[in-house]
């Protein structure tokens, strides 16, 4: 299925047209530029800079212009540190500053024409990323679905989702999850702007991988964020994410700590320090964050959180009681996520059965808190593992940990999510995954991010080759995905005639689509596993 549009091929519209397309918005003229027969608008101001007091604020509206303002660049990335380990390209090129508040527009024509519009979240385990990256491009899917594709930059790490509540944030003027609000005030812009660049705003649909896709969990079970878009495609992110106050107030503690603020400081200290340190400053206090929080919060400490004016309950059980009414769900996750994660700690290749035991134990703990006795929580430990194990004929203590933590991060969250939005969709799709990378012997497998470059049509990007391959089978597969995701986001229904029949996912059936070397449909994959974690997650 393709529903391409017609443009000349150095990217100005037949004809030969040199002058940049123009568009009007509510804050003044754009110049962009054409790109693969495409126009394409960069670096767009969705919100004022929240610099210098508007620090950990919820964002403002940004300042009109006079003139055509250039919109050719992306605006700059938002301050995080560098990725430990990268397996696909990014825009980490762009300066890094607080004046981050930007967006991207790709369509086939700024011409009123009503056309579906995707609004994609970048992932980044709330502390890196950028819509800037070239996997996000919409050159290749925008043309192909005759759609309009928005990406975004939103505040990370503790400029985004810190909860300053603790020590009397509220007297700056601060918010809980300033993150989660900058991608709301993008969906405002959006739903204020984007029939000028050919979009309908009736017509939105929502799309994020990873933490990306766990912001959207949140975001549909906020009141603010309810009419802002009409269907959710979440890829590797479910409604599971969050921090209660308590753990939120310790993640302060301790980044206060880090910026070397003394125990027993007043509050007016601790905000002077907050809002007076620079974004390196902060960084590094994030790293002591790292250090002191490892074992009691895992590995993601900055997070949404639960807060009685931004997000009033844990996304998930709001979703079960309808916050998200009338939302259509597409949800997925990859076969073997937890293998790209496994790459960051040498120490599971060395896994014994007695060590894996214990990791099991200590996620089960952290899924159930302190109330279990250590027998009960050894107990439950030890039953996964044996559930796995019979499930992996073979498979070694790693293999057998990756599996593991692929289902409790990821798989089983969005089969939770599934569940409860469907009383409340029209309609709710399931998919899985299931391509593997040739790369390092075939050690990433399906691993987590995998799917994106197939997504958006990016396969043969040149530093992909090594990662993804390349064939025939690498085009199909990817022109199935992009053509399931267009016709998602046209009828809320990812089915089409390049995929085998593709049912919508029920508590009875469970039908979930493999995307792989080979489509097919499959009722309830996993189904041993999934049931392990019934009282779990």
């Amino acid at each position: 299925m393709s529903m391409g549009v017609n443009r000349g091929a150095a990217g100005s519209p037949q004809g030969g047209a040199t002058a940049p397309p123009l568009v009007e918005t509510c804050y003044g003229k754009l110049a962009g530029s054409y790109e693969a027969g495409i126009e394409c608008y960069r670096g767009i101001p969705f919100a004022a800079p929240p610099l210098g007091e508007r620090r950990f604020c919820a964002p403002e509206p940004p300042e009109p212009w006079t003139g055509a303002r250039d919109a050719i660049r992306y605006g700059m990335s938002c301050p995080q540190s560098a990725r430990r380990l990268q397996i696909l390209p990014t825009g980490a090129q762009n300066p890094l500053s607080e004046d981050c508040l930007t967006l991207n527009v790709w369509t086939p024509a700024a011409d009123h024409g009503k056309r579906p519009v995707i609004v994609y979240i970048h992932g980044g385990a709330f502390r890196r990323g950028e819509g800037s990256s070239p996997l996000y491009a919409g050159t290749r899917l925008v043309p192909r679905g005759d759609l309009v594709l928005v990406t975004l930059n939103y505040r990370l790490g503790a400029l985004g989702f810190m909860d300053l509540s603790s020590v009397g944030g509220a007297s700056r003027g601060a918010s809980a999850n300033p993150g989660l609000l900058d991608q709301i005030a993008a969906l405002e812009w959006v739903r204020d702007n984007i029939a000028a660049f050919g979009g309908d705003p009736a017509n939105v649909t929502l799309c994020g991988e990873s933490a990306g896709g766990m912001c959207i969990g949140s975001l549909m079970a906020m009141p603010r964020a309810r009419g802002l878009f009409r269907r959710a495609i979440l890829q590797s992110g479910a409604a599971h994410n969050y921090l209660t106050p308590d753990q939120a107030a310790r993640v302060t503690s301790q980044l206060l700590e880090g910026l070397g603020v003394p125990g027993g400081s007043s509050d007016q200290d601790a905000l002077d320090r907050l809002f007076g340190a620079s974004p390196d400053e902060l960084l590094a206090a994030q790293a002591h964050v790292d250090q002191r929080l490892m074992d009691a919060l895992g590995t993601i400490w900055f997070q949404p959180v639960i807060d009685p004016a931004t997000l009033p309950r844990a996304p998930l059980e709001a979703i079960q009681d309808g916050s998200a009414r009338g939302v259509s769900l597409l949800i997925g996750t990859n076969l073997e996520e937890w293998n790209f994660f496994c790459l960051l700690d040498p120490t599971v290749q060395n896994l014994t059965e007695a060590g894996l035991l214990e990791r099991v134990r200590d996620r089960v703990a952290e899924a159930l808190g302190p109330a279990l006795s250590p027998n009960l929580l050894y107990a439950r430990a030890a039953r996964i593992v044996e559930v796995y194990t019979k499930a992996r004929s073979g498979a070694s203590p790693a293999q057998l940990f990756s599996a593991i933590e692929t289902d409790r991060v990821f798989r089983v969250p969005a089969i939770r999510l599934a569940e409860a939005q469907r009383a409340h969709a029209e309609r709710v799709y399931k998919y899985l995954f299931t391509y593997r990378s040739p790369a390092l012997d075939g050690r990433l497998g399906s691993c987590h991010a995998l799917d994106l470059p197939f997504v958006f049509g990016h396969t043969q990007m040149e530093p992909l080759a090594g990662l993804i391959g390349a064939g025939a089978h690498v085009e199909r597969l990817s022109e199935q995905m992009m053509d399931a995701w267009i016709r998602f986001a046209h009828d809320t229904d990812p089915g089409h005639p390049g995929l085998p029949e593709w049912r919508q996912y029920t508590p009875e059936e469970r039908q979930t689509m493999l995307l792989g070397p080979d489509c097919e449909p499959a009722s309830d994959p996993g189904r041993e596993e999934r049931e392990v974690w019934q009282s779990l997650l």
